[in-house]
């Protein structure tokens, strides 16, 4: 079965339903006259009005076809063909056309779009029901009825033709219409939901991409150092250069070991301290040990209480061992032959202070000048994480400052 006839079934079964119905009633009819006297009315079979009645009751099948595509038009056309079957003297078969009116009634209030055409649908059925009425009350009085029982007649028949399917088709629609509210706002949830997820997976794409980038950076800059070194060392001291060799072996190791903790963070957030066991700040002396072996001349100052580190907590520490690493790195690159120094201050007891500053470079470095790039953008990124204030700017010596303030709150918070 093709796809238009599948689609095709649905419609032809309400008209060719209305038909067979209404004719078998339209055939039955002078049966049961004949057999009630009392019933009588109805034309009587092969006769003109007998005739007429069959056309119109087909004719109403044949416009119910199109109830989808014009329901307030076929609504009000089958609603007519009670008048015309009164007028042409079909007597009591008359009421046989509020079969095919069930149906336009149902069709129109459930497939008329709300509230943009409710006053065209109001009006439809108003004018609909008055057909009805009008046909029933010109087809009593035909049959001899008086005219105030003929108008009342046709007054209830209108009203319970159109307005019990009316109010049922609204009823049915008003909880399509719901399930269908509940189906496009789960959907609304779901979408925003995937975007969400989206904006969150790529937010830790951009977290990763920094600690790749901390990490890259300061290992490598050192390794770019020592090779630089070794290049020259080669032939006038080989013992030295050996030495550069091991030195870009220990840094080429840091990377990875690193690398393996940056992932394995990934991999499980729960092994987050375990991962970031290098990245204390009891580790300082030994990041500063690794930069002087590149060949940078820095300094480590650690003022305060000895047991700092164990009032931060461990994403708060590794914010500042990042910060520290990044600085360094971007010292030896932008200002190669400064003098740096770190400082760990912790004799205010509200604060955390880190600091790193170097002088100006002692030869103009190769390159692009500097500019606040994503080191930066980093820092202060894992700063605004730990309820920390990242300073960062040129010193009047023409050297570059960068102080990290911890909190004691925000510590405290990260601790917990």
């Amino acid at each position: 079965m093709s796809d238009e006839t599948t689609r095709m079934v649905p419609r032809l079964i309400p008209p060719v339903v209305v038909w067979l119905v209404t004719t078998a009633l339209l055939v039955a009819a002078p049966s049961l006259d004949s057999a009630d006297a009392e019933i009588g009315g109805s034309p009587a079979l092969g006769s003109g009005g007998w005739w007429v009645a069959l056309v119109v009751l087909t004719a109403q099948a044949a416009v119910l076809l199109e109830r989808r595509s014009r329901p307030l038009a076929v609504l009000l056309v089958v609603a007519a063909a009670s008048v015309v079957l009164a007028i042409s003297g079909a007597g009591d078969a008359t009421s046989l056309a509020s079969a095919a009116v069930l149906v336009a009634v149902w069709s129109a209030v459930t497939s008329v779009s709300l509230p943009r055409r409710a006053q065209p649908l109001a009006g439809a059925l108003t004018g609909a029901g008055l057909l009805v009425a009008l046909g029933t009350c010109l087809s009593q009085t035909s049959i001899g009825l008086p005219v105030g029982t003929a108008v009342l007649a046709g007054l209830v028949q209108g009203a319970g033709v159109i307005a019990a399917p009316a109010l049922l088709a609204a009823t049915v629609r008003a909880r399509r219409d719901a399930r269908s509210a509940r189906t496009d706002l789960a959907d609304a949830v779901d979408r925003e939901q995937s975007a969400q997820i989206a904006a969150a997976i790529a937010e830790e794409r951009t977290a990763m991409a920094r600690e790749l980038h901390d990490i890259a950076a300061h290992h490598l800059t050192g390794i770019a150092v020592m090779t630089g070194a070794v290049e020259r060392q080669i032939d006038t001291d080989p013992a030295g250069a050996k030495e550069s060799v091991r030195q870009v072996r220990t840094q080429s190791t840091a990377m990875l070991r690193e690398l393996r903790g940056l992932v394995t963070l990934l991999r499980s957030p729960g092994q987050a301290e375990e991962a970031s066991g290098h990245e204390r700040l009891s580790e300082l002396a030994s990041l500063v040990e690794d930069a002087r072996r590149t060949g940078l001349e820095v300094s480590l100052s650690t003022l305060g209480a000895d047991s700092v580190t164990e009032t931060v907590g461990p994403l708060a520490q590794l914010s500042a061992y990042r910060t520290v690493q990044e600085c360094l790195a971007n010292a030896a690159r932008h200002a190669p032959g400064a003098r740096c120094e770190v400082v760990l201050d912790a004799r205010d007891p509200a604060e955390v202070v880190v600091t790193v500053r170097n002088g100006p470079p002692a030869v103009t470095p190769v390159g692009t000048p500097r500019r606040r790039g994503l080191g930066l953008v980093g820092m202060q990124e894992r700063a605004d994480l730990t309820d920390s204030t990242l300073e960062a700017g040129p010193t009047t010596e023409g050297g570059w400052q960068t102080r990290l303030r911890i909190p004691a709150a925000a510590t405290a918070e990260v601790a917990g």
